[in-house]
């Protein structure tokens, strides 16, 4: 097939993606739709704590061709290869709810967080919820009450399955007490958060930004 009816094909279908896009992910629009959210995420914690999570935030790197010019050498990660940084929030059954895709793959999941629009209008989760992330991110009340995993040497066998346990997509961790990690919460009444979840893949809301070294 000629390169140019591959090229049209790829721009019809990338398209044609684009206008169904939002149909497919979006955030919860209705209490009903987030309290669903929360009993999901409560119910694979197995704890009622999680009955103010509204989703689970991380980053992966979307493999490219770098560019040619000075500014290539930004896409390239840590583990370097080129790359774009898409980021993503999952709800409890690992579907995307918010993505924002196109910065360069030299640029910490914590600085495209911060410049994504889920962070700068404070429109998601709404009061009281909070978003699950790794330790990747920052721990936040303001403008995003994101919750992670403690950073400093923890002790406690609570601790240890905090930051310790994890698999692929989800990664479970539980603590039953609550008064040790206060810390770790957003103001609200929804009690300690014990479920970090990590999802990958898709694109929405792209960066707006020249590709530079950051």
């Amino acid at each position: 097939m000629p390169r140019s009816t591959v090229h049209d094909i790829v721009h019809r279908v990338t398209e044609d993606v684009v206008a169904i896009l939002h149909q497919v992910i979006h955030l919860p629009k209705t209490p009903e739709e987030m309290e669903v959210v929360s009993r999901g995420f409560a119910g694979l914690a197995r704890h009622r704590a999680f009955m103010k999570a509204a989703g689970a935030i991380d980053g992966c790197h979307i493999r490219i061709k770098a560019p040619s010019g000075p500014d290539g050498q930004c896409y390239k990660n840590r583990k370097l290869f080129p790359s774009i940084i898409l980021q993503a929030v999952c709800d409890h059954q690992g579907r995307f709810i918010d993505t924002y895709v196109g910065w360069p793959g030299s640029v910490h999941d914590s600085r495209v967080l911060r410049h994504s629009p889920l962070y700068r209008q404070s429109a998601y989760p709404p009061p009281g919820h909070f978003i699950l992330a790794d330790g990747g991110y920052p721990c936040l009340q303001h403008p995003l009450p994101l919750i992670t995993p403690y950073k400093r040497v923890v002790q406690g066998v609570g601790a240890q399955r905090f930051n310790s346990q994890g698999t692929l997509h989800h990664r479970a961790c539980f603590w039953n007490d609550e008064d040790q990690v206060q810390d770790h919460l957003p103001e609200s009444d929804g009690g300690p958060p014990h479920l970090c979840t990590s999802c990958h893949h898709s694109m929405h809301h792209p960066a707006q930004h020249l590709p530079q070294c950051w």
